[in-house]
């Protein structure tokens, strides 16, 4: 795994995770990589600090007062991570239409027009996802498997 901190058109920074640097250049040219703050895809790689770790404990270092990045002195705990997972799901959930194992037929016809354009979520294989990125269809993996909604 290796972490980027990217920054957007729009100037929004964030950092995000990638499985290797290849995943993140795919990723990044299929129009997968989006701000964390306004959705856009025209995001690049924003110059950063190589974190290195000595043999000595983390605890053992002494922490900058005054660091340009205070971001990066503080790891997320998990219960912090699950909060702002929640928040996601929840603004996904109001802001979007759940379409389940229909999604990837679903984005395309809103992608081709034979639909109205609207934000859904849902559910698909891989090799779905695949076929759509590789036609273009701007879709994006969720941090979270949806909820099941029955009618």
């Amino acid at each position: 795994m290796i972490q980027y901190s990217l920054k957007c058109c729009n100037g929004h920074a964030f950092d995000s995770w990638f499985q290797s640097a290849d995943a993140y250049d795919k990723l990044s040219k299929a129009g997968m990589v989006s701000c964390a703050t306004c959705g856009s895809t025209q995001v690049e790689k924003a110059i950063m600090t190589p974190r290195v770790q000595s043999a000595r404990s983390s605890a053992e270092m002494p922490r900058a007062e005054n660091s340009d990045r205070p971001e990066a002195q503080h790891q997320p705990t998990k219960a912090e991570i699950e909060r702002v997972l929640n928040a996601l799901r929840a603004k996904v959930e109001a802001n979007s239409d759940y379409v389940g194992r229909e999604f990837a037929r679903e984005a395309r016809k809103i992608h081709l027009g034979e639909a109205p354009e609207r934000a859904i979520y849902g559910e698909a294989k891989p090799e779905e996802a695949k076929a759509l990125i590789e036609d273009g269809v701007p879709v994006a993996p969720l941090p979270f498997i949806p909820s099941r909604k029955t009618n």
